[in-house]
């Protein structure tokens, strides 16, 4: 079960943005009906903050639930890597994981967590990459610099 919606016409575009700017306040936000009213958690209120968000750069959104416990396979898919790619990051001890049974099961909290933790890395390694200094070609009295 999974849902997508497309990004809204012109003339909704400034009920995103009155939105966007309740979801992004300070103060609690409240969701009410003619049946009555409940109080927004933060973790619902940070998926509408990105949605609305997406949708007011004329993103679509889907909205698709998962399992708590992932496959091998499930949580390869969700990383974008291939399942025995992942089993050698599970028996590296990278991730966490459980094996009930002969099969080895992964929390998906583990999984987010291990690739936002990569995103970071490879963000500082790129951010090294750009600070390290290299020779400048017009320093080259022949106008090509030496690779290797």
């Amino acid at each position: 079960m999974n849902h997508t919606v497309l990004p809204p016409g012109a003339d909704d575009r400034d009920l995103l943005t009155a939105l966007k700017f309740v979801l992004a306040g300070q103060g609690d936000v409240t969701i009410s009906t003619p049946e009555g009213s409940a109080p927004l958690p933060d973790s619902v209120r940070g998926l509408l903050v990105d949605a609305v968000t997406a949708l007011d750069r004329g993103q679509a959104v889907t909205v698709e639930p998962h399992r708590t416990v992932l496959t091998t396979q499930e949580a390869a898919e969700l990383l974008g890597i291939t399942r025995p790619t992942l089993v050698r990051l599970l028996e590296a001890g990278k991730i966490p994981y459980s094996s009930p049974g002969r099969h080895r099961r992964v929390e998906l909290a583990d999984v987010l967590a291990f690739r936002q933790h990569e995103r970071a890395r490879r963000g500082q390694v790129f951010e090294e990459m750009a600070h390290e200094e290299t020779p400048d070609p017009g320093d080259a009295a022949d106008g090509f610099v030496s690779t290797r």
